[in-house]
């Protein structure tokens, strides 16, 4: 009996490059659209890619969540029967596709190619393969047009663009639209010599002393990170901090503080800074990054309504909707809603009546909030000052410090718009939505 010849068993033909991270950014959009999880959490997920396709899926995930108004009206537009329901893949997978051809340096014909194989890999979307060629196809073809007719509002959540317009006027909110649909800068806060680092770092000084980079690649490889000589700070959040002025020698708790963007300045301003979080896993990353820095700071694990003691001033950087954060955060327009704004007011609330009790006499307290809602800031303070007559507004003076002025308003509390800070490079213009008001306890 003669034997049959050996034959190797046929290989699987390796995936086509790039499919694994088209893939990944399907599933992070799904996460954030679907299961209505945050993006950053869902980034944290091991996957197995390489980092240069963990920065492939989160650039398209979060340029397609950004500008998702846009795409869904562009596809409603081309589908003329709407998609079927129970296929969130197919949905994904036109969203992100589209999002490459209009927004990202992608070639057309690989988004197009990739996309056709994520469907064909869906067991119940492949019989929608045709169509979807046909819709990228006619995208690709008709890009020119498409952006040209793009109107930035579009990619603001209803419920933001109705609220927004009510409170900052129609032609703010547009250019906060406008300036949310770029990817943001990344800005630093520096030890010292604000100028030398950005010299060093191929960057610029903002007008109140970040330093702010463009395309600046891996954090964690640039000069300075591991000699702790900086840290990642949005310019907008660095500024609460610097309004308790001179806090060398001070005792001073910092309320709801990880990661410890506003710790790290207070430390290495000198205070003495208890950080207090209820998330000890939070307050992890903050004891991490504290000794990357190099400073030191006691760091308590609580929940700052039931701490207790007396501190010579109080930072209440406050759970909050994050809206002012949208354009490096653009699932919380899709995760937050008016609820949330609600919600997070009364737990504002009772933060803050928990501040007289934790200042000295004479002391100072920051409240601030990285949202855009005046639930969040101004009208937080008008209720706190008229129900708790301890407490007092210390107005801030627009020349405290430089480039301040802009941001500060007649009542003497601060609230900077995304869209402040034109620039003509537009991924060096803006900073994150924030409030702040400066208290004393009488």
């Amino acid at each position: 009996m003669s034997k049959r010849p050996f034959r190797p068993a046929a290989r699987k033909p390796a995936p086509p490059p790039g499919l694994a991270s088209r893939r990944r950014a399907c599933e992070l959009v799904e996460t954030v659209t679907l299961w209505l999880r945050p993006l950053d959490e869902a980034l944290d997920e091991p996957t197995g890619l390489d980092a240069a396709d963990r920065a492939l899926a989160r650039k398209i995930a979060a340029t397609a969540l950004r500008r998702l108004g846009s795409i869904d009206k562009i596809l409603r537009g081309r589908l003329a029967k709407g998609l079927p329901d129970g296929l969130p893949r197919l949905k994904t997978v036109l969203q992100t596709g589209a999002c490459q051809i209009l927004f990202l340096d992608v070639p057309d014909y690989a988004a197009v190619d990739v996309a056709v194989r994520l469907v064909e890999a869906d067991r119940k979307a492949k019989g929608f393969v045709g169509l979807t060629n046909a819709v990228l196809r006619g995208i690709a073809r008709d890009k020119e047009l498409i952006l040209a007719e793009l109107d930035a509002l579009d990619d603001l959540a209803p419920w933001l663009r109705q609220r927004w317009t009510a409170t900052y006027g129609e032609a703010a909110t547009r250019a906060i639209a406008e300036i949310q649909s770029i990817e943001p800068p990344l800005d630093l806060t520096v030890k010292a010599d604000p100028e030398a680092w950005a010299a060093r770092l191929a960057g610029r000084v903002t007008p109140t002393g970040s330093v702010r980079l463009s395309g600046a690649g891996p954090v964690t490889e640039l000069a300075g990170f591991d000699d702790g000589a900086w840290w990642v700070q949005d310019a907008a959040a660095a500024l609460p901090a610097r309004l308790l002025g001179d806090v060398r020698g001070l005792a001073v708790a910092d309320l709801c503080a990880a990661p410890g963007g506003k710790t790290a300045q207070l430390a290495a301003a000198g205070a003495v800074v208890t950080a207090v979080d209820r998330s000890a896993k939070r307050l992890e990353r903050l004891t991490q990054n504290m000794q990357r820095l190099g400073l030191t700071v006691t760091v308590l694990t609580a929940d700052a309504m039931n701490l207790t003691g007396s501190y010579d001033a109080v930072l209440l950087d406050a759970p909050c909707t994050a809206t002012g954060t949208v354009r490096g955060h653009p699932d919380v327009m899709h995760l937050k809603t008016m609820a949330d704004v609600e919600g997070l007011a009364r737990m504002q609330a009772r933060l803050l009546d928990r501040v007289a009790d934790l200042l000295k006499p004479g002391g100072k307290a920051i409240y601030c909030t990285c949202s855009l809602e005046p639930e969040e800031g101004e009208q937080q303070i008008s209720a706190l000052i008229a129900r708790d007559p301890r407490i007092g507004l210390d107005p801030i003076d627009p020349d405290e410090f430089p480039g301040l002025g802009p941001f500060i308003g007649a009542a003497g509390m601060l609230r900077t718009l995304p869209s402040a800070w034109a620039n003509a490079d537009a991924s060096l213009a803006g900073l994150d939505g924030f409030f702040a008001a400066r208290l004393v306890r009488h």
